[in-house]
């Protein structure tokens, strides 16, 4: 069957923004006295900032005036971060790529669980490229549910077996293969 339709992860697949999550990340952990590492923050690939959150607290309770204000400092650090980017920042051989999939007629999206996706591409320089972009305000059930990949796939009228989602998550493997699409796998 040929392949109808790409959906990309962002982070860590088009661009590695992943170095300014975790020191958003790091800053906030810092504030609340929070130990966090490096190997911490890979757990968090593909996870919504809340469900991030959760992991990072493990046992710890925090009411949730307490948990949405730590949220809100950590997404402002980001945001910070994300002022920095720029179409350079795109992973070696993306705008090829995308260039090709183009030439082939071939749609592509985004399928992250980022809440900044638009805003990351568009300081990429590459938003209006995207035939649609899911992100995580897109769908109720995160990675590794299926359930956003399948709403990218419904607005494209592709059926997953004919799409393939590109990740590097574990989560977003899971979530693609639950939903029945083919999956490309990147990075460790």
């Amino acid at each position: 069957m040929k392949v109808q339709a790409v959906i990309f992860d962002l982070d860590g697949v088009l661009t590695d923004t992943a170095e300014g999550h975790y020191l958003s990340w790091q800053r906030v952990c810092d504030e609340e006295g929070i130990p966090f590492t490096r190997q911490m923050n890979e757990q968090l690939r593909g996870r919504r900032r809340a469900d991030s959150l959760r992991l990072i607290l493990g046992e710890r309770q925090v009411d949730e005036a307490t948990f949405n204000a730590i949220l809100a400092r950590k997404n402002a650090y980001y945001l910070e971060y994300l002022e920095t980017l720029t179409p350079e920042a795109l992973l070696p051989g993306i705008p090829q790529l995308l260039d090709a999939l183009d030439a082939a007629g071939i749609p592509y999206a985004v399928g992250s669980a980022s809440r900044n996706a638009r805003r990351v591409l568009a300081q990429l320089g590459v938003l209006e490229r995207f035939a649609f972009v899911g992100d995580g305000n897109t769908v109720a059930r995160a990675k590794p549910a299926p359930d956003l990949f399948l709403a990218i796939a419904q607005a494209l009228d592709v059926s997953p077996a004919a799409s393939v989602v590109v990740e590097d998550a574990q989560a977003g493997v899971e979530a693609a293969l639950r939903g029945g699409f083919g999956v490309v796998g990147v990075g460790p």
